[in-house]
């Protein structure tokens, strides 16, 4: 047997897996994530809603969509949503309206979270035990939130069960993860949720991956206590790490860790405060001992800091205030390179105001108004660069020890006008400008550990994006139906690129390495919705452009960016088939890709040169695939059991659909050919559970 038959075999063997969990009896907030779906809002709230290009994600039992490996996936939910598209096959990762993932902010109990998956994005890090409720902000963000110049994904932890202990444990070939929660006292609960796969072990079955290391793990844990009927405390941990090395040849090893500590104090008439400790710390740690290449790779992200809003309630309005001041450190990369060791970290001080106000002024009119100045400052310590045309640095200063050298703010305006001149039909339109100070600069579409980071400076600018918004939103009299179309216009300014012919490893300083330009997106949303009956599900479609425009790249003129995809098309049906069966299906189809292929060769020296004419010039081939799933469920012992078991077959039409595409030379070199390496075929799962 080959190498690919085995590892086929291998992903195949372990998507059987055993559950056994808990039923759950709380509340909609604090329900357990049996399943994410995007449809338990009813048509009337998604005509009405203030909030232009908001969506609330709803966990609801049973009725959710098929899933790789048989995990509930928040961020593959996500995915499903018009205007929202998967970095690549089973990434966790997502991209909004035209931007990349990296900007993107996703928050968990207030803690900023990166990477936000598992085996390289295989599985999200997110355990779905632990999650109550989360919304994606992809067109007007309330003014709260900022540092994205995208999208916000806002999770909020499950806090535990008050009037009773509960357990739950899930037992498969690929993972295994374990639930408790329960009261402490009369005032108190406390959740803990863990969960490791052990894939490795597996490995050491076939000779070819027995000394190759493949594993992750997460934990959960949140407590709350009630000081008195108008204050709480809550305190939420989260935690994860994931290694993969393939027979000391290479290894690559992340983490997240994320704490808040938050009051929340009650005010007469429903107002309420929220004041939050944060602290956030992703970490990568990676080496390459290949064909006399030693190297290793580090860098971090961290962050600390104290977050306050205060939400006044008056009638039907509604205002946010508050501010946030946070200390960040970005390593961007510290290598070892034989005898050569190179570091390159700075420090900053992020502070930010906001006021957010939403306005109902009549049935037919309502508004939401925000205003958010951001300022971030530089912090002295290490060197600071002027750097020139060609990359160079033409002068370097350094000065004391977290002294401001360099202040940078942005005022960022936010609006969002509804209009609804009839019960089932609104009119909604929207401005949104945001800022982000955080960039990443990776070598491909897809996250990896091999991102580089790095923070505004003297030479790298915020990124700035404006974004235009108008939507259109129906449904039916009886609610069954409900149908919505979006366009957008986006333009981002200090858009971030590699200068040609350089790779992250180019050189330690990061800034020599990027260029600045300026890009833009637009497109069209469309959602069609089917809410009752037997057959639930919707159908959603994106049109859409991204482009980059940098001096010094492809001539100084307009290329498609990286991750430009013209159509993306997600269509998402389930049917209750009978009381005990329940059968899901998604069909996901986008087109093409862009990426940079090269146009021509020459040798030089016995050695062939690729030649390329156009930064992302050319496409890969569409991408298409089939999932499907049906749940068996029974109740037994009077109602006290409830058995069910779960099937899936991912990639059901087996299509090998394209991963990466790379280009090899004949033994010659005279011929080049491309490669498409695809990561999945068709993939069965089962699952087991037992509900008590």
């Amino acid at each position: 047997m080959n190498t690919k038959r085995k590892l086929s075999l291998l992903l195949a063997l372990l998507t059987i897996s055993f559950r056994v969990s808990a039923q759950d009896t709380l509340g909609v907030k604090e329900q357990k994530l049996e399943e994410v779906i995007i449809s338990a809002q009813s048509a009337k709230r998604r005509v009405r809603n203030m909030q232009i290009g908001a969506e609330q994600l709803q966990m609801k039992e049973l009725t959710g969509t098929p899933a790789l490996f048989g995990e509930r996936d928040i961020m593959r939910s996500v995915q499903l949503l018009p205007g929202v598209k998967a970095e690549s096959d089973a990434s966790s990762s997502f991209q909004v309206r035209g931007g990349t993932s990296s900007q993107n902010l996703i928050l968990y109990d207030d803690v900023p979270v990166y990477n936000v998956g598992h085996l390289a994005g295989l599985f999200s890090a997110f355990n779905d035990d632990a999650l109550a409720t989360a919304t994606l902000y992809k067109g007007l963000v309330p003014a709260q939130y900022g540092d994205a110049s995208s999208a916000v994904l806002d999770v909020v932890g499950r806090t535990g069960d008050r009037t009773g202990w509960h357990g739950a444990a899930t037992v498969g070939l690929l993972s295994a993860k374990g639930l408790l929660e329960g009261p402490v006292g009369d005032k108190a609960s406390v959740l803990v949720t863990a969960r490791r796969s052990y894939a490795d072990m597996f490995l050491k079955l076939f000779d070819d991956f027995k000394d190759n290391t493949l594993y992750f793990y997460d934990v959960n844990a949140k407590a709350d206590y009630q000081l008195d009927e108008r204050n709480q405390l809550m305190l939420s941990l989260f935690f994860s790490n994931d290694k993969i090395a393939m027979k000391k040849m290479a290894s690559l090893q992340w983490s997240n860790e994320a704490v808040s500590l938050s009051w929340l104090h009650l005010f007469s008439g429903g107002s309420t405060s929220q004041t939050s400790l944060v602290y956030s710390n992703y970490a990568t740690d990676n080496g390459i001992d290949l064909l006399g290449m030693d190297l290793s790779f580090s860098g971090h992200i961290r962050q600390a800091g104290l977050r306050q809003n205060f939400r006044i309630v008056k009638g039907p309005h509604e205002l946010n205030l508050g501010g946030q001041s946070m200390l960040m450190s970005v390593k961007s990369a510290e290598w070892q390179h034989v005898s050569d060791h190179q570091k390159e970290q700075r420090k900053s001080w992020v502070n930010s105001l906001w006021a957010n106000v939403a306005m109902r002024f009549s049935p037919q009119w309502q508004a939401q108004a925000g205003l958010r100045l951001s300022a971030f400052s530089s912090l002295g310590g290490p060197y600071y660069y002027e750097i020139g045309e060609d990359g160079s640095i033409e002068w370097l200063y350094k000065t004391r020890r977290n002294r401001i050298v360099y202040t940078q703010a942005v005022l960022e305006p936010r609006l969002s006008i509804v209009f609804q001149p009839l019960n089932n039909l609104s009119v909604k339109a929207g401005y949104s400008r945001s800022a982000q100070s955080l960039h990443a600069l990776r070598g491909q579409n897809t996250s990896t550990p091999f991102d580089r980071y790095t923070m505004s400076s003297n030479v790298v600018k915020p990124q700035v994006a404006d974004q235009l918004s108008l939507g259109v939103y129906a449904m039916t009299p009886r609610q069954d139906y409900d149908l919505s179309l979006e366009g957008y216009y986006r333009h981002v300014g200090n858009v971030l690129d590699y200068r040609d012919g350089v790779s992250f490893s180019s050189a330690i300083e990061i800034e020599r390495l990027v260029l600045q330009g300026k890009g833009r997106s637009y497109g069209a949303e469309l959602c069609l919705r089917k809410n009752v009956g037997r057959l639930t599900g919707w159908l959603a479609y994106t049109l859409a452009w991204t482009e980059n425009k940098i001096p010094g790249i492809n001539g100084g003129r307009w290329y498609t960016a990286g991750n430009d995809r013209r159509h993306d098309v997600d269509i998402v049906a389930m049917y209750r088939l009978s009381p005990a069966w329940q059968l899901s299906a998604v069909w996901v189809y986008n087109s093409g890709q862009a990426f940079t292929a090269p146009s021509g060769k020459y040798e030089l020296i016995d050695n062939y040169i690729y030649y390329y004419a156009e930064r992302n010039g050319y496409r890969a081939p569409d991408y298409h695939r089939l999932d499907v799933s049906a749940t068996w469920t029974k109740s037994i012992a009077g109602g006290k059991l409830t058995r069910e078991w779960t099937f899936g077959i991912y990639n059901l039409y087996n299509r090998y659909n394209p991963f990466l595409i790379n280009f090899e030379d004949s033994e010659s070199g005279a011929r080049t050919k491309a490669m498409q390496y695809s990561l999945f075929g068709i993939v069965p799962s089962v699952a087991f559970s037992l509900k008590w």
